[in-house]
């Protein structure tokens, strides 16, 4: 779904202080500029994630999406699954996104009814009967110290047979290739109009926010829990997408 309030990412674009990064309302206006310009394969990944969703879906169940942003996720599921009796609940504890992601679904047609946002803290949204939930890059902004049990709850809030999509910024342990897939995505990001200085900035400020992690520790701490055949559908140099099942 289009939005034509959509602004072009110039928010690193100035000399500025230090700070962490933070979703707030200037971050919401250049969100789908900044996310399509800054994660390579993003509209694969949203576009698949639909179809995964459609696939895995069951009958009287939930969809999650946690970390929901603007909704990419929760709008490619509700594209393919627009004649079936689907309940999607779309978490972000960014007021700023919520707004704007109703604000969508509002101006949509009535099948979007069937989509419950909620402004909160997914480490404390109860988690019940859910056939798929989505973690479309948002584990990486949560406390290493949290990851483990906001999982946990997730396992134990789905059904079997249930799929849990997982898309991450992700650590290469092999300092060569880690090396190269960095030098490979800042000229990807250049290539998307980012000067240096955007790249620079932006890099330093989620640097203690965004914490990424091994494909291998995804694939122990998932296992551990319970969920099995797992493995990474989708990377492009240090951005995978993950899935895994109850």
């Amino acid at each position: 779904m289009n939005n034509s309030n959509n602004q072009k990412d110039h928010l690193f674009a100035e000399k500025m202080l230090p700070g962490d990064f933070v979703f707030d309302e200037s971050v919401a206006h250049v969100f789908e500029d900044m996310i399509n310009r800054s994660v390579p394969g993003y509209s694969t990944i949203i576009a698949m994630i639909g179809v995964l969703a459609d696939r895995y879906w069951q009958e009287n169940t939930k969809i999650y999406d946690l970390g929901c942003s603007l909704g990419g996720a929760t709008l490619a599921a509700v594209h393919r699954l627009s004649q079936k009796n689907y309940s999607i609940i779309a978490v972000d504890n960014s007021a700023a996104m919520i707004e704007k992601l109703e604000q969508k679904l509002a101006a949509g047609p009535d099948g979007l009814k069937q989509v419950r946002c909620r402004c909160e803290d997914i480490l404390q949204t109860e988690i019940s009967d859910a056939s798929v939930i989505v973690l479309n890059f948002t584990l990486q902004f949560i406390a290493l110290a949290d990851r483990a049990s906001l999982l946990e709850r997730i396992f134990k809030g789905m059904s079997p047979g249930g799929i849990l999509i997982i898309s991450e910024k992700i650590a290469i342990p092999d300092e060569k290739l880690n090396t190269l897939f960095i030098e490979m995505y800042h000229s990807f990001k250049e290539n998307m109009g980012y000067s240096q200085l955007e790249i620079s900035q932006k890099r330093a400020a989620l640097e203690h926010v965004l914490i990424p992690e091994t494909i291998d520790c995804h694939r122990s701490r998932l296992t551990q829990i319970g969920f099995h055949s797992f493995d990474v559908w989708f990377q492009c140099f240090n951005f995978a997408s993950m899935v895994a099942f109850k």
